[in-house]
Formats: C-alpha cells, sequence, structure tokens
C-alpha cells in the first residue's frame, strides 16, 4: 500500500517511521526547500516516549533531552502553588523530556533517511489540491514560490500532517475560517543562563493572562556554567494592538515585554534577565480550531495539528501528534481496507483530542494558577488555606488521564 503524507514535521515524520516500519511504502512531501532545525522548546510527555522508543529513538533522544523531573506552578510573587515529580521520577516507565524542537524534528528526520531512504522525501512540494479517485488518491503538488505544477502523484491513502494552517482541511472544510484566536499573544525566547531548582525543572508562574514558562532544553552546562533555557511569556494585548497574521518567525518588541515583567525577580529565578538576555523574542497568537465532526474521508485523513490545533498547555500538542502516528499505523494493521482503517483510527483519535482541546481552553491542568490568584491576588501564606490539597491534586490527576498519560494505565502498555 503506498501512501502519501503532506507535510514533514513532528507528526508527518513519526508517522512515515511508523507505517514504515509495519511495511507501507511511505512518501512524505514537504512545501519547505530545505527542513531545517527551527523553533524553540518542546516537550515530550511519557505517552509519546513510549512510542518513539518503540521506534528505536530513544538512545538519541537521552542524548539531546533533558529528562525533566518536576512540574512546579508559582504565583506571580514566586510562591509555589503546587508541585509534582513527572516521567521516570514520577514512576513511570518512560522520561518526559524537553528539547530543542528543531534537534526533535533533525533525529526524526534523519531516521526517516536512513530507514525509508531521502527518495521518500520530497522538499519543495507544496500540495494544491488531493481528491478521492474511487481506488486511491491523487494529489496535485506545486512550487510555493512560482505556484508552478511540479507532479501529480497518485497513491493508496493520503495524510493531511500539514499543520494549523492545512490546504487538506482547508479543501474538506472550506468554509471553517480562520482560527480562533485565545485572546492571548505568546513571546518565545531561548536564553543561556544559569541552572535553576533542579536543573531539569519545568516552571509556570503566574496566570493566564500574564503567565511565564521556563524549562532547559539541553543537558549540558557550559563553560560558564549556563544552560539553554527555554521560555515562554504570555500575555493579553492592549486593545489599540492589531492581532497579527500568525508567522512564528515575527520579532515581539522585548522592551515592552520587559516592562510588563519587571519585577518578577524570584530567589530562584530572574525572569528579567531571562527576556533581556535572549538573543530575539518572537510572538505568537495562541490559537487553536473548534473540533471536526469527522476528518476521514474516504482515503484522505487528517493528523497532528492539522486534524486537533490546541492550546499549548499541559504539554501536549506534540505529544498527541506521535500518539496520532501509533493509532493510525494500528489501523492500517488490522484492517485491510484503506478506509475502514481510517475511520478506525478518527473513532479512536478524534474523541481524545477533542477533549484536550476543549479541556485546554479552560487552562488544563494550569487552572490552579487563576485559582490562585483569584483567591490569593495579593499572595499566601499556605497553598492549602487557598486551595485545598484534596482540589489540586484532583485537577492534576483528572487532566493526565483525559491526556492518556494516567500512570496506572500507562504502565501497563509496552
Amino acid at each position: 500500500m503506498k501512501i502519501i503524507i503532506a507535510g514533514a514535521g513532528i507528526g508527518g515524520l513519526s508517522t512515515a517511521l511508523y507505517l514504515h516500519k509495519t511495511g507501507f511504502d511511505v512518501h512524505v512531501y514537504e512545501s519547505a526547500k530545505e527542513i531545517k532545525a527551527l523553533g524553540v522548546g518542546i516537550n515530550l510527555l511519557p505517552h509519546a516516549v513510549r512510542v518513539l522508543t518503540n521506534l528505536g529513538l530513544h538512545n538519541e533522544l537521552n542524548k539531546v533531552a533533558v529528562t525533566t523531573s518536576e512540574l512546579v506552578y508559582f504565583n506571580k510573587f514566586g510562591q509555589k502553588i503546587w508541585q509534582e515529580p513527572r516521567g521516570q521520577f514520577a514512576g513511570y516507565k518512560w522520561p518526559q523530556y524537553s528539547v530543542h524542537r528543531g534537534t526533535l524534528q533533525m533525529i526524526f528526520l534523519e531516521a526517516v533517511k536512513k530507514e525509508l531512504g531521502e527518495k521518500h522525501i520530497h522538499t519543495a512540494h507544496t500540495l494544491q489540491h488531493c481528491e478521492n479517485t474511487g481506488n486511491g488518491v491523487e494529489a496535485t503538488f506545486i512550487d510555493k514560490e512560482t505556484k508552478e505544477f511540479i507532479t501529480t502523484v497518485q497513491a493508496d491513502v493520503l495524510i493531511g500532517a500539514d499543520g494549523i494552517h492545512s490546504v487538506v482541511r482547508k479543501q474538506l472544510y472550506p468554509d471553517e475560517g480562520a482560527t480562533r484566536f485565545s485572546g492571548i499573544m505568546l513571546h518565545r525566547g531561548i536564553t543561556r543562563a544559569k541552572p535553576f531548582l533542579s536543573g531539569s525543572s519545568m516552571i509556570m508562574a503566574g496566570y493566564p493572562a500574564q503567565k511565564f514558562v521556563a524549562y532547559p532544553i539541553t543537558p549540558d552546562v557550559d563553560e560558564n556554567g549556563n544552560q539553554l533555557i527555554n521560555w515562554i511569556a504570555d500575555l493579553i494585548p492592549g486593545i489599540e494592538k492589531n492581532i497579527p497574521v500568525q508567522d512564528w518567525n515575527r520579532k515581539a518588541d522585548k522592551q515592552k515585554l520587559l516592562s510588563a515583567f519587571h519585577s518578577w525577580k524570584f530567589d530562584w529565578l530572574d525572569v528579567p534577565a531571562l527576556i533581556s538576555e535572549a538573543e530575539a523574542v518572537y510572538e505568537f497568537p495562541m490559537s487553536d480550531r473548534d473540533p471536526l465532526p469527522k476528518w476521514s474521508f474516504d482515503r484522505i485523513t487528517l493528523l497532528g495539528d492539522a486534524a486537533h490545533p490546541m492550546y499549548p498547555i499541559g504539554s501536549n500538542g506534540a505529544s498527541q501528534a506521535i500518539l496520532d502516528a501509533e493509532s493510525l499505523t494500528h489501523a492500517f494493521q488490522t484492517n485491510e481496507d484503506p478506509t475502514a482503517a481510517l475511520h478506525q483510527y478518527e473513532s479512536e483519535r478524534l474523541p481524545a483530542t477533542t477533549n484536550i482541546v476543549l479541556q485546554n481552553r479552560q487552562m488544563g491542568p494550569e487552572q490552579v494558577m487563576q485559582m490562585a490568584e483569584e483567591r490569593a491576588p495579593d499572595g499566601f501564606k499556605n497553598i492549602y488555606d487557598v486551595i485545598p490539597q484534596e482540589e489540586l491534586e484532583l485537577i492534576a490527576t483528572r487532566y493526565k488521564k483525559l491526556a492518556g498519560f494516567d500512570k496506572e494505565m500507562l504502565n501497563q502498555k509496552q
């Protein structure tokens, strides 16, 4: 069976690896002329690391990623709200990783080149149109810059893994319209700085309208004692701010960001210094799309951000795309009919990811930060006087089950 994947991001490449491993003829088509190590930090939860371990990528990941030891929530004064161990430190069979997105994508790319061969990766091929042809699919590709026709390809199945602005999704749902803006602007940067807390901690401080997230993305400390720290600062833009088109390469005004976080100097982290010492700061409107009623149309389906773009809450975006790859491959293994396989995949993954998209709009486990802000805006002496311990534990446990990484259930898997 020949399968076309549109998009060579994390979802597309992990799907290509998994499908090839189980005997399918897979070709990946990517719009960019060259697949580069772009982006900032990313997290991989234990359920996704399990899949990548089964793909044989664990050793490479372990060399370049930070094995996250804990997740800690703080209020805007740096007072601790909730702390929990993560990954293997919490008793999972697999770790949680923090890593540079570009580094992760290069690991996938090199594995695809090795396993499938470079001739199965087609760069500078932008999908223009795809359609079902009865017993297969047909896809037309053009040059993104010149709009010139390149080729038409026939296959048995087409998987749209082409991101939040998916061409495949737009063709399937032409009247869907623009993405849904959350009202929050993300600001991202990477800074070389001294390790904080455990040196492998992920922290979130503040509350949804003004939040700061930080975690290391390289395990090594340089000769000056510095580690590469990824950070994200969330702010609600002023009413005079025109919300820009989504573009990960748009530089932000660092001074405006510094003015908003100038007082966030904690004993354990100097937020203004992280912002100030970043080489560049980029802004991006935090957006998603409404869940779809259907992903699969005959022999065409969606995967990853093309299927279920979600707010970056709970470290779920890339992890859910990797889970899609596993589910889709298993569906093909158990169904000779491609249409039946795509419907099995959809019936498993669509409800699961819909629940996460909707819960992330309620801020998922990060709602404890909003609760602390509302109940104790001037800070607190004992968090349990503000939010009972049982309530904090319930919120954390409930989200793990929703997102598919409940420890007891996950540890039963291979």
